[in-house]
C-alpha cells in the first residue's frame, strides 16, 4: 500500500510533511536522537521529540457537490494509533461540525452540504487526536487548509436589466451609441468561467457590439428618424470564452433616434386660392397656408414671406407659432373696381439651419396665392378727407359759398343726393342743394360772434338709402371792417390844480372787434370843432396809443371841477371805420408830488384844517348816537308792553303748541262745542279763566238767542257784549267765536262748554290720555289747580 508524508508546524513542534509523493513506508527527516527540551504537565520531564504521521487523500474540493453521498474531504491518522479504538479524531476551525464532520474513529472528513465558492473559498481547520483513557493529546493540534475549486456555476449579469440611448438621425457609421457591462460571480483566476463576450441577438442591421468592451455602435449610413425613430436591440453576454456549454444573460437597449434639421419645408400644394370682399379693412386674416416639414421643434420652425412683386404693398403674411401656418391678412384697403384679382408669391423658409446637412437643401419652397376681391355696395365716397371753406361775414343770403363732391364708388355709378347734418348746423345757417353738393347761406354772418363753423355734409345714395357717407366742413369766416375801434376801457382821469402845461394826464388805447390781416392801426384826434383847445390836446404815440396832454399852467376846481373832452379814433382798414369817445377829465387837489388828494368842490367849503379822516370820524360818531337813541327808545316801549301774564303756570288762557293731532270726528270726549254749534246755549256759572279774580262775582247772562239767529248778527252781538263787559281786563285779550253750523256729526272739540256746571270739573281723566296730554293734565287736573 502506498503512503504519503507530510509535515506540519504547529506551535513549538516540527511536524513531519506529506510531500504527496509515493512511499512505501512513513520516514523521518530528522534524527531520531534531536530533542527539544519543553514543559509537559509534569514539570521536570524532559519531552522528545518523535516521529508522527497524517495520512491526507485529499486538499481540493469542488463546489456545489451533487452526488449521492457526502463528499470526502481526506483522512486523519497518527502512528500512535493502533487500531485499538483508543484515539479519538476531533477537527475544530471554519465550518467544522456543520460543513465539515469527521469520524473519530477512523479520521475520515466529509464535507456534509454543498460548497459554494462564490460564498466562500478558502476554509481552516484544525485536527488533533487524543487518548480516550487519558484524555491527552498524542499528537499536537495541526492546522490545515482546505480550498474550494471553481465550477461554472454562474451566468453574465448586466448591470441594468434595461438601457435607454439616444443617437442623432444621419449618423456615420460606427457611431458609439452606449456601452453595456455584465459581470460574472465565477473565479476569473481559475479556467474560463468568468471570461465574458458580447454578441448582439436583435437589432442587426442597424447596430453591432464589440464582443470585449459591449459598445455599441451603429451599422448602417444615414439612418432616418422620418423613416424610423424606435429601435430596440438585445444584447447577450456569455460565459466560457462564448464557448458551446457557457452561461449567458441578455439586456434591452432602447435607441431613439433624435431630430436634425434635414428635411426642407415643402407646400402640398403649387396653388391657393382666397377671397376677400374689397370692405375688409386692414389686417383682416383671408385663410392659411401651411408648407410641410417631417422634422420637429425649431427644426421644423418655418417663417413665410410674400416676395417683392405683385401684392406685396397690398397684402401680408405673418406665421403662427404655435401651428407653423402662414396667415394671410389685408394690408391695405382693397378696390374691386381698381383691381380684381392679385396673384401673390409665398415663400417658406425655414429659421434653423444645420450646417451639416446643407447639401440637402436648398431649405425653402415658393407656392402662388391668387385672391380676388369681391365687389360690395360701398357708401358714397368724397373727394377729400375734409374740405375748407371760407366766406366774408358780408355775405348775402343764398349766396353759394362752396361745394362738395362724392361719387358711388361702385360700377353702377348710383346717384347722390346731399344733405346737411343739423344736429353740427342748428341755427340752420347754411344749406346746401342736395342733388350738386353746393353750400350756401340761410342766414346772416357775424364774424364776431361765430368766426368758425364746423357742419357736417351727408351724401346718400338716392336707389340705396342705407349707403351713405358723411365729411367734415370747416367754414372760415373772413373779416370786414364793420367795426368802429373804441376806448379799451373806461378811463378815470384827473388833472391836478397845480398841473404845468404839456404835462402828461392820461394814456388811453383802443380795440376794435375787427381783425385785420395786416393788424390793427388806431389815429386819435380832436373832434373838429375842438380843433384848437385851450385846455388840453391829444399827442397820437403812433402805437395804438395817445397821451392827454394840458395845455395851460393851474385849474381851479372852483371854476370848472369836470372837463369834458371828446376824441375821435380811426383805424386803417377799409372802409375806415371811427368812433367818438369822450374823456370826463376831473380837476383835483393834489399834493407837491402829484398825488391826487381830493376831486370833491365841496370840501373847498370846510375849514383849512379839517382833513377827510376827520369828517369821516365825526359822521360816524354821529351814526352811532342815532343808534343808541333808537335802541333806548325801542328798550323803553318794549316795557310798557310787557303783559301781566309772566309766570307759565297763569291758570289764564295761554296759546300752548302740543304739536299733536287729535282724535278727529269720533274724539268727542275732550271738548264740547256744543256751546257754538246751539246759539241758545247759556253760559250759567261760567267763569272767566284768563285772570285770577279776587272774588267770586257774578256773571251777567246773555240775552236768550233764537234758534235760526244769523250766524254774523251772533258773532256781532258777541263782539259787543264782551266789549261791554266790565269784568273784562284792561288789555288786549284774544275771544274766539266759531260756527260749525247744523247737522254736524263731529262733537264739539271746544272748551267753552266746560265751565256751565255748577261745580268744578273733574279733569282727572287727562292723565289716562298719555305723555301727549301730561301739560294739560297738570294744569287742570291737579288739586291745587286755580
Amino acid at each position: 500500500m502506498r503512503t504519503y508524508s507530510l509535515t506540519v508546524l504547529l506551535w513549538s513542534c516540527m511536524l513531519h510533511a506529506v510531500h504527496m509523493m509515493p512511499s512505501q513506508k512513513r520516514t523521518n527527516k530528522h534524527s531520531q536522537s534531536e530533542r527539544i527540551t519543553g514543559l509537559s504537565e509534569n514539570d521536570g520531564e524532559t519531552l522528545h521529540r518523535t516521529k508522527r504521521g497524517w495520512m491526507w487523500n485529499q486538499f481540493f474540493l469542488l463546489e456545489e457537490y451533487t452526488g449521492p453521498d457526502t463528499q470526502y474531504v481526506g483522512k486523519l491518522h497518527t502512528d500512535q494509533d493502533k487500531g485499538d479504538g483508543n484515539l479519538k479524531y476531533i477537527l475544530t476551525g471554519d465550518g467544522a461540525g456543520s460543513l465539515f464532520i469527521i469520524d473519530e474513529n477512523t479520521g475520515d472528513i466529509h464535507a456534509a452540504k454543498k460548497l459554494d465558492r462564490e460564498e466562500k473559498s478558502l476554509y481552516v481547520l484544525r485536527a488533533k487526536a487524543i487518548d480516550r483513557k487519558t484524555g491527552r493529546q498524542v499528537e499536537p493540534e495541526s492546522e490545515f487548509i482546505i480550498k474550494i475549486h471553481d465550477i461554472n456555476d454562474n451566468e453574465p449579469k448586466f448591470t441594468k436589466d434595461m438601457y435607454t440611448a439616444s443617437i442623432p438621425e444621419m449618423s456615420g457609421v460606427g457611431t458609439s451609441v452606449i456601452q453595456v457591462t455584465a459581470t460574472d460571480a465565477d473565479d476569473a483566476n481559475y479556467g474560463n468561467s468568468a471570461k465574458v463576450v458580447y454578441s448582439i441577438l436583435q437589432g442587426q442591421p442597424y447596430f453591432s457590439v464589440d464582443p470585449e468592451t459591449g459598445i455599441i455602435k451603429t451599422a448602417l449610413p444615414d439612418m432616418s428618424r422620418e423613416n424610423r425613430e424606435q429601435y430596440q436591440v438585445v444584447i447577450q453576454a456569455k460565459d466560457m470564452g462564448g464557448q458551446m456549454g457557457g452561461l449567458s444573460g441578455t439586456t434591452t437597449v432602447n435607441i431613439t433616434l433624435t431630430d436634425v434639421n434635414d428635411n426642407p419645408p415643402r407646400f402640398p400644394q403649387s396653388t391657393y386660392q382666397f377671397n376677400s370682399p374689397e370692405s375688409a379693412p386692414p389686417g383682416t386674416p383671408l385663410g392659411r397656408i401651411k408648407a410641410n416639414d417631417p422634422d420637429l421643434g425649431e427644426n421644423a420652425e418655418t417663417e413665410y414671406s410674400i416676395s417683392n412683386g405683385e401684392g406685396s404693398d397690398m397684402f401680408d403674411i405673418v406665421t403662427d407659432k404655435d401651428t407653423q401656418e402662414g396667415i394671410i391678412t389685408v394690408k391695405k384697403q382693397l378696390d374691386f373696381e381698381n383691381k380684381m384679382l392679385y396673384t401673390l408669391r409665398v415663400e417658406a423658409t425655414n429659421t434653423h439651419l444645420d450646417p451639416h446637412f446643407l447639401q440637402l437643401g436648398p431649405f425653402k419652397d415658393t407656392a402662388l396665392v391668387k385672391i380676388s376681391v369681391e365687389d360690395i355696395d360701398e357708401p358714397p365716397v368724397f373727394s377729400r378727407p375734409s374740405y375748407l371753406i371760407e366766406v366774408d361775414e358780408d355775405a348775402k343770403e343764398g349766396s353759394i359759398i362752396g361745394q362738395v363732391v362724392a361719387q358711388d364708388p361702385d360700377i353702377t355709378k348710383n346717384t347722390i343726393k346731399y344733405s346737411v347734418d343739423r344736429h353740427t348746423d342748428l341755427d340752420r345757417i347754411f344749406n346746401i342743394y342736395s342733388g350738386n353738393g353746393s353750400l350756401f347761406i340761410s342766414k346772416p354772418l357775424d364774424r364776431e360772434e361765430t368766426p368758425w363753423h364746423n357742419i357736417t355734409v351727408i351724401a346718400t345714395e338716392i336707389n340705396n338709402p342705407k349707403q351713405s357717407s358723411q365729411i367734415p366742413v370747416f367754414i372760415r369766416i373772413l373779416d370786414i371792417n364793420d367795426h368802429a375801434p373804441e376806448f379799451a376801457k373806461y378811463y378815470e382821469t384827473f388833472v391836478c390844480e397845480n398841473a404845468k402845461a404839456g404835462q402828461l394826464i392820461q394814456t388811453v388805447s383802443a380795440v376794435d372787434k375787427d381783425e385785420p390781416p395786416q393788424g390793427h392801426k388806431f389815429f386819435f384826434e380832436v373832434v373838429p370843432e375842438f380843433a384848437v383847445h385851450p385846455n388840453f390836446s391829444i399827442v397820437d404815440n403812433k402805437d395804438n396809443t395817445a397821451g392827454i396832454m394840458t395845455r395851460r399852467n393851474g385849474y381851479s376846481r372852483s371854476k370848472t371841477s369836470t372837463y369834458l373832452l371828446p376824441v375821435i379814433i380811426f383805424d386803417n382798414d377799409y372802409p375806415i371805420q371811427s368812433s367818438t369817445g369822450t374823456l370826463t377829465i376831473r380837476v383835483c387837489a393834489c399834493d407837491s408830488r402829484g398825488n391826487m388828494q381830493s376831486c370833491n368842490a365841496e370840501a373847498l367849503l370846510l375849514p383849512a384844517g379839517l382833513s377827510t379822516g376827520a369828517l369821516v370820524a365825526i359822521l360816524l360818531c354821529i351814526i352811532i348816537l342815532l343808534v343808541l337813541v333808537v335802541l333806548f327808545a325801542a328798550l323803553k316801549r318794549q316795557r310798557k308792553k310787557e303783559p301781566l301774564i309772566i309766570s307759565k303756570d297763569d291758570v289764564r288762557d295761554n296759546i300752548v303748541t302740543y304739536n299733536d293731532e287729535g282724535g278727529g270726528e269720533e274724539d268727542t270726549q275732550a271738548f264740547d262745542i256744543g256751546t257754538l254749534r246751539n246759539p241758545e246755549a247759556r253760559e250759567e256759572s261760567k267763569m272767566r279763566r284768563d285772570v285770577i279774580p279776587e272774588t267770586i262775582f257774578q256773571i251777567r247772562r246773555t240775552t236768550p238767542l233764537w234758534e235760526n239767529i244769523d250766524v254774523q248778527d251772533f258773532i256781532h252781538r258777541r263782539l259787543k257784549e264782551n266789549d261791554s263787559d266790565p269784568a273784562a281786563p284792561p288789555y288786549d285779550s284774544l275771544a274766539t267765536y266759531a260756527y260749525e253750523g247744523n247737522d254736524s256729526i263731529a262733537n264739539s272739540l271746544s272748551s267753552l262748554e266746560s265751565l256751565t256746571t255748577d261745580g268744578n270739573q273733574d279733569y282727572d281723566y287727562l292723565s289716562d290720555w298719555g305723555p301727549r296730554f301730561k301739560k294739560l293734565a297738570d294744569m287742570y287736573g291737579g288739586e291745587d289747580s286755580d
